[in-house]
């Protein structure tokens, strides 16, 4: 029996593993953390259940598939909740959106906005369906291992302006400031600037359209921990609480790795669902051609960080929607202090999620679960103390939700933390402490992203952000789906 190691348990490892089980092969997943999810972690505290995230889930049918495989249904597993509306996005003034598929619906919210631009967001929506048929359907699940196959893509992204930014795409359908926000801001869910990245990620648009947006009882966690079950009802085997410290190599492949324990696995191929910079740099280190890869991607640009307020209250809030976008005053300079200059503004917009108006197990009851997310610079470009700064960024995101929403939101606190870019680092040894691996932008797109198979080394494979065809649930399930097809290929 042909055996895989995969390093790392996020949503890309996990459903990696789980397709390469499926297929016959024994594969160990090894995580470092003490529990398996990767960004999908979380915390239990004074009753409260806070999970790190990713919080929206949408195309449920490509986790399904993952069940399917082997003829069983994720519902067994798992039990997805709806969400409605997607998003109440939020401005400054006052002005609230709601944002869903249900289409009479959407156009009231934006006739509320601009009349004129009903008929420009239907244009806008026959674009979002175009790239999502060339850019997810046929390309979201292919590996693109050579330039050839880049060049094969082209005329699809040429037509489609693939090289114009999805702010710029929707400004031509809608002139409304407002509604262009809200139909560009879905790059930043997936670490890019929706001034920058590629036209193509205005996909999103028709994925939620069609797939919804949805949520797990019990938290994102129980997703995991449903993948995980699924997992080892296939005879697959997850080891926690041991970090990987070496892919071992000899020659020009792989035979396994090594753990901190001093464990060492051997395998027919290995997976790196882990930081792409840490996995070449650290777990690759005695590998010449992986360190000649290495310093091309120290050139590269990574996405910014974030900086996640928890925190459990008194009191339930059925006003406040599972999904909120609180928009600050400025967007375009905003979105430049971050990802251009390195810069703590003093104004941020917040993405606030609150899984309790959904699912009240969440919190003891009468109260509510929070989190209150920013984008931030990451440590590249803003290397800062974040013991000192954090305290202070917190209470000014707090202090901003009670002027926007909950008036005594500070007399209700039962508990409280912040997650850091220190911690993206330290936790998930994140390169720059980046939330979401390499930027979003074209020249980092496909074949210019990490391929899922080593250009030297035949049998190393990657999953998840860093690799084709990026960041979020749907992008690195659709990772997962392209390596495990080149690593059976491998292993037969």
């Amino acid at each position: 029996m042909k055996r895989a190691i995969v390093v790392g348990s996020g949503f890309g490892g996990l459903a990696l593993a789980i397709r390469l089980q499926s297929a016959g092969v024994a594969t160990t997943i090894v995580e470092s953390r003490d529990r398996p999810g990767g960004r999908a972690y979380y915390w239990e505290r004074d009753g409260f259940t806070f999970d790190a995230g990713p919080t929206v889930i949408t195309d449920p049918a490509c986790l399904e598939e993952l069940w399917q495989l082997t003829g069983r249904q994720m519902r067994e597993d798992v039990e997805l909740q709806p969400v409605l509306p997607f998003y109440r996005l939020n401005w400054v003034d006052g002005t609230n959106f709601d944002y869903t598929n249900d289409d009479a619906l959407l156009r009231a919210e934006i006739a509320k906005l601009n009349p004129d631009d009903v008929a420009g967001y239907a244009r806008f929506l026959e674009y979002s369906a175009g790239v999502f048929r060339e850019g997810y359907e046929k390309l979201g699940h292919e590996a693109f291992l050579d330039f050839a196959s880049m060049i094969r893509a082209a005329p699809a992204l040429a037509k489609y302006q693939a090289w114009r930014s999805v702010y710029s795409i929707v400004s031509s359908f809608v002139k409304n400031e407002k509604l262009r926000e809200a139909l560009s801001f879905h790059t930043l869910l997936v670490g890019g600037n929706p001034m920058t990245t590629s036209a193509i990620y205005a996909l999103i648009h028709k994925l939620e359209r069609d797939g919804g947006v949805w949520f797990t009882r019990g938290g994102t966690n129980r997703l995991v921990a449903g993948m995980v079950k699924h997992f080892e009802r296939l005879g697959g085997v997850i080891r926690l609480g041991d970090p990987v410290v070496s892919i071992d190599t000899l020659g020009d492949r792989v035979t396994g790795v090594t753990t901190r324990s001093g464990w060492i696995g051997q395998a027919d191929a290995v997976a790196s669902n882990g930081d792409i910079i840490h996995t070449y740099r650290d777990l690759l280190s005695t590998s010449r051609s992986a360190q000649r890869t290495l310093a091309g991607l120290e050139r590269k640009r990574f996405s910014p960080s974030l900086f996640v307020v928890h925190f459990g209250i008194q009191g339930t809030w059925p006003g406040i929607p599972h999904h909120m976008i609180l928009f600050g005053p400025r967007y375009k300079g905003l979105l430049s202090d971050i990802y251009d200059h390195g810069v703590l503004s003093q104004d941020f917009s917040l993405y606030l999620h609150h899984p309790t108006v959904t699912d009240p197990s969440l919190a003891p009851e009468g109260h509510s679960t929070f989190y209150a997310l920013a984008p931030v610079p990451h440590l590249g470009k803003f290397p800062v103390d974040w013991d000192e700064i954090g305290p202070i960024l917190e209470k000014r995101i707090l202090d901003e939700i009670g002027r926007r929403l909950i008036p005594d939101i500070h007399s209700r606190i039962v508990t409280k933390f912040s997650y850091t870019p220190k911690d993206f680092g330290r936790d998930l040894a994140a390169h720059q402490g980046s939330a979401f691996s390499l930027e979003p932008i074209l020249t980092q797109s496909a074949y210019f992203r990490v391929h899922n198979r080593d250009d030297h080394t035949p049998n190393l494979f990657f999953v998840g952000a860093g690799t084709h065809p990026g960041a979020g649930i749907p992008g690195v399930v659709g990772s997962a789906k392209a390596t495990a097809k080149l690593m059976l290929e491998s292993v037969r």
